[in-house]
């Protein structure tokens, strides 16, 4: 038993730890700390910092190991308790006890044959992309994946089992996006490849709202608790309105936000508005597509301004996260104000969670492979071509004194803008366009008033820093690009089409030499013969055009050969 002056101690210890944590400043004027140095390229000054602010807080070391444990809990376990949109668990297994030709499952059949041909919520977690908790030491990432108990790790990760009005019921958390499953290591904060959850979303509205709440009755015989999450569900669908994926790999929550708050009220409140559920407002997003792939987590300890497209010039990007994620769930904006106001502990260790968080290390999935000497030259042609927009990086091999090859490869110091750009380089526009149809809706609510967010729409995307940026594949927003020898050849010779493949298999999966997905005719045949795998970039949305101009010269003609292509790859891979 701890004594009642040890316990004094460690009390003390812990409100010491508070008074030294600081609050993060979210202003659209906010810059990384530490050494500044500035230098022209073409006709502007550019100016890096070598500071990040992976403790956000400025915490001690035991206060950071704490709240970042908590928080990579919050990011696999859905914190918030307000949302309105979650799977009753009773009726669920009703439905998969059923038998296959009982007028139940024929109901469901002719509404939505693709849940009717599962047979559990497992299948469906799997269907949806989520990836299992690690088993073995070897199968943990970078980043934390604290123990959540065994029923939780039972399931995948990002699904979330908790008791709602009486109800059990299943949501899913952050880590359903942006968890990765990279050669059997977990990576948390990363990428999810294929991710569905919009998709979830989309066959859920077109189900529940064809199911009347007396064939729901009828059918389910559901328990009163049931039933309430039921009528719940249905009537913040009335609110909510989804947008099916261009390609697998992409995301619509931007213009699911957008179409939802289209049809609420235009006040402070986006209050509910049963005329408004059933007439809309107008938006582009009902035509023009706004897609883009899950962020990387670990980019932002480097960053002043989030997102792709850098619209949110101030505020916490968990604070709109959760607004966003909860608008696009038929959230009463009343309740999630009054959550985030009662969880501020919880929104802090999230945050200093996903600000903790590393990328994954070429070294640690192909040991002593890098070709230092040819990174080396690398470094040279990226210093003069692409360092001033995406940063420079010191490596260990520039030190005098003799080191380890580990030590050669690793990186010392990243030096990134001061303050987060955004640069138009000719990409796809259409996802940083969609913000404009929706940004003046989310600036005049209430709740972001509160939080400090501010949205403005941009004329370009942020150059991402590009550490880790080897693990990334496939590039650009809208994963329009393949391989990274890809990304460094002019878009007008792209390939207009790929194969994408789970990274399962290190020699199957992963084209070293370039950098991304095999050839076409390399894929496995599984996936190959699938088309829900292929990606057409000739569409809008989808275009794999722009990051051309820095590839050519003043004449037109391409700046690399395909050596030169490598050697960049080689040095990318050490980031």
């Amino acid at each position: 038993m701890i004594s009642v002056s040890y316990k004094f101690i460690i009390l003390a210890i812990i409100s010491i730890n508070s008074v030294y944590s600081t609050t993060p400043d979210w202003g659209k004027d906010s810059q990384l700390p530490g050494q500044e140095k500035c230098f022209w390229k073409k006709d502007h000054e550019v100016c890096l910092k070598d500071g990040n602010r992976a403790n956000i807080y400025n915490e001690s070391q035991l206060q950071y190991d704490q709240e970042t444990t908590e928080g990579a809990k919050h990011a696999l376990y859905y914190p918030v308790t307000v949302t309105n949109l979650v799977i009753p668990n009773e009726s669920v297994e009703k439905f998969f006890n059923e038998q296959a030709h009982s007028p139940l499952r024929k109901f469901i059949f002719k509404i939505a044959k693709k849940i009717s041909q599962f047979e559990s919520m497992e299948q469906i977690f799997d269907w949806l992309g989520l990836h299992k908790y690690p088993e073995r030491k070897k199968d943990y990432g970078p980043n934390k994946i604290p123990f959540m108990g065994s029923k939780i790790q039972s399931q995948q990760m990002g699904v979330t089992n908790r008791r709602l009005h009486g109800a059990d019921v299943t949501t899913f958390s952050c880590a359903a996006c942006h968890s990765s499953d990279l050669f059997g290591v977990k990576v948390l904060g990363m990428t999810n490849r294929f991710p569905k959850a919009n998709e979830f979303f989309h066959l859920g509205q077109s189900m529940i709202s064809k199911v009347p709440t007396k064939a729901f009755e009828l059918l389910f015989n559901p328990s009163d608790e049931d039933l309430f999450i039921f009528r719940n569900a249905k009537k913040a669908l009335k609110h909510v309105e989804v947008v099916k994926p261009l390609a697998l790999g992409l995301d619509t929550s931007l213009a699911q936000v957008g179409l939802s708050l289209s049809k609420r009220s235009e006040d402070e409140y986006a209050s509910f508005s049963p005329w408004r559920a059933r007439f809309p407002r107008s938006n582009p997003l009902r035509e023009v597509p706004a897609d883009s792939k899950p962020a990387v987590w670990w980019n932002l300890k480097y960053k002043t301004r989030w997102l792709s497209d850098g619209s949110i010039v101030s505020g916490n990007p968990i604070h709109t996260n959760f607004l966003w994620n909860e608008i696009g769930r038929g959230v009463d904006l009343h309740e999630l104000e009054l959550w985030l106001d009662k969880n501020t502990q919880t929104i802090k260790e999230l945050t200093s969670f996903v600000f903790s968080t590393k990328a994954p290390a070429y070294n640690d999935f192909f040991p002593n492979e890098i070709n230092i000497a040819k990174a080396q030259r690398g470094e040279k042609l990226f210093l003069k071509n692409c360092a001033g927009c995406h940063g420079q990086y010191d490596k260990g091999w520039s030190e005098n004194s003799v080191t380890s090859y580990k030590h050669q490869i690793k990186t010392t110091k990243v030096w990134y803008h001061k303050r987060t750009p955004v640069i138009d380089v000719g990409t796809d526009p259409y996802r940083r366009e969609g913000m404009r149809y929706f940004y003046k809706d989310l600036n005049r609510l209430k709740i972001s008033e509160s939080i400090g967010t501010v949205v403005k729409p941009q004329d370009g995307y942020v150059p991402p820093p590009l550490v880790g940026i080897w693990a990334r594949w496939p590039y650009f927003h809208n994963n329009s690009v393949p391989t990274l020898f890809d990304v460094l050849t002019p878009d007008y010779k792209r390939p207009k089409s790929y194969v994408s493949v789970p990274a399962q298999d290190k020699k199957l999966d992963f084209d070293k030499i370039k950098n991304g997905y095999p050839a076409p005719d390399k894929i496995r045949a599984i996936y190959r013969n699938d088309k829900e795998f292929h990606f057409n970039a000739n569409r809008a949305g989808t275009s794999n055009k722009g990051h051309t101009s820095m590839l050519v010269d003043e004449d037109g003609v391409e700046k690399f050969t395909k050596t030169q292509k490598l050697e960049i790859i080689e040095f990318l891979k050490t980031l």
